[in-house]
């Protein structure tokens, strides 16, 4: 499991523990300092997720508290009604980022997460993944999936390849994209079997350097792929992840604006198959442009009246834009096609939720509210974390010439870090919908 609960915990603890130091509560201070990275290091080391074909379990010291207060901490494979992947940037070095990955079990109100960080990620990734239906995947879930391997095997493919490091490839980037035109107009003629071949595996490469973050070597292996197979539809639909994933790393608009239009390239190339159609209206749904995305899954849906995944992207659209009607009748029609009983267990909750925000103006108002207060409970714990940072930091370095101003330092850093804590706690409450009549 991810430590940095435990951590975050740990570091308040030790905040705690310096402050009594500093108030000549040495006694205490050691007290709190020995329980603190004695307990917390056990928590982190006994902590485990395991997952044995059918059940995703947690175990381990935290598990039996959470069994004592009778919270759940198993998830049946059949019970997961969706799977999200959110990916955070830790390291950014010339064309090659590090990404870390945080995984998120959903069944029911029961959520089991767990970080990247080592080979015990990409096993559980490995087996568990693939165990899942697609339809409750995200498009990063499927990803990870298809394509999070060790980065030996990924650097070696680039290799067998013919695909240069990031340093070369920025070296060499201006003359190759002169070229890339030339060869564009020299590949005349159907491709042979062998030039297919080698695509499908610059392809997969491509996406293997991209979930990796070396993002120069992906994007120079999608363009000698799309060189043989321009009209592969879910190829572009990749290559244009891949620019969304540079413009987020390296903050350039004009990539997002690339990403955009390399989408709207791949929904014509694929506008027979509803798969591809899907998923390129949830990468139109994630890059904020919910017109696109609608339109996308309209046509998925008139590819496959049974699109699960087209019917909860239009409830997203019809959510962004207001029209709660209109939201409830997706989740309807979602939990009429759902391929299986989670998924339908899922769109019906979602189509009750919206129900009574339509129909019960009290609870709308009370819900309004609940988001207000959790938007607002966000934005002081992200500046409360700045200002207590900061705040410490000074107190350190003014310690040895300035006892003042360490003293402002060090009651503006422990007012920051109780604001800190308290947004927190009232943001796990305010998490959790109200619960209206059946």
């Amino acid at each position: 499991m991810s430590p940095g609960g435990y951590f975050a915990v740990a570091a308040i603890l030790t905040f705690v523990a310096l402050i009594c130091l500093r108030t000549h509560r040495d006694l205490p201070a050691v007290i709190l300092i020995v329980t603190t990275w004695t307990t917390i290091p056990v928590l982190v080391l006994t902590d485990r997720l395991t997952f044995n074909g059918r059940v995703l379990m947690r175990r381990g010291l935290s598990s039996l508290v959470l069994r004592i207060l009778k919270r759940k901490t198993s998830i049946m494979l059949d019970e997961i009604e969706r799977v999200e992947v959110t990916s955070l940037r830790t390291l950014r070095r010339g064309g090659n980022v590090r990404y870390r990955y945080r995984v998120e079990i959903i069944a029911d109100e029961s959520v089991l997460s767990f970080a990247s960080g080592g080979k015990q990620f990409l096993r559980m990734i490995q087996l568990l993944l693939p165990a899942i239906p697609e339809h409750l995947l995200d498009a990063r879930a499927c990803e990870l999936r298809d394509h999070f391997v060790d980065v030996k095997a990924v650097r070696a493919d680039a290799d067998r390849l013919g695909i240069a490091s990031s340093v070369v490839l920025e070296n060499v980037r201006a003359r190759a994209e002169k070229r890339i035109e030339k060869h564009r107009r020299e590949a005349q003629g159907e491709a042979s079997r062998q030039d297919f071949d080698r695509a499908a595996l610059l392809r997969r490469s491509a996406n293997d350097l991209r979930i990796a973050g070396r993002l120069q070597q992906s994007a120079e292996a999608f363009r000698r792929a799309l060189l043989i197979e321009p009209r592969n539809a879910r190829m572009i639909y990749e290559y244009a992840r891949l620019l969304k994933s540079q413009a987020s790393a390296f903050a350039d608009a004009r990539l997002l604006g690339r990403a955009c239009a390399a989408l709207t390239l791949a929904a014509r190339r694929g506008r027979d198959d509803a798969r591809v159609l899907e998923r390129i209206g949830e990468s139109f749904l994630e890059y904020c442009d919910p017109s696109r995305a609608a339109k996308t899954f309209r046509r998925a849906l008139d590819i496959d009246e049974n699109s699960y995944r087209a019917q909860l992207g239009l409830a997203e659209v019809a959510l962004s834009e207001g029209k709660l009607a209109h939201v409830i009748h997706h989740y309807s029609d979602a939990a009429r096609i759902a391929p299986d009983k989670a998924a339908a267990r899922l769109a019906r909750r979602e189509t009750n939720y919206y129900s009574h925000l339509n129909n019960d103006e009290d609870y709308l108002a009370a819900e309004l509210r609940r988001m207000n207060w959790l938007e607002g409970a966000g934005r002081v714990q992200r500046l409360t974390a700045r200002v207590s940072f900061a705040a410490l930091l000074i107190a350190l370095l003014s310690s040895s010439f300035d006892q003042m101003i360490a003293g402002l330092g060090w009651a503006l850093a422990s007012s920051s870090l109780i604001g800190w804590s308290g947004s927190l706690i009232i943001r796990r409450f305010l998490m959790t919908r109200r619960r209206f009549a059946s």
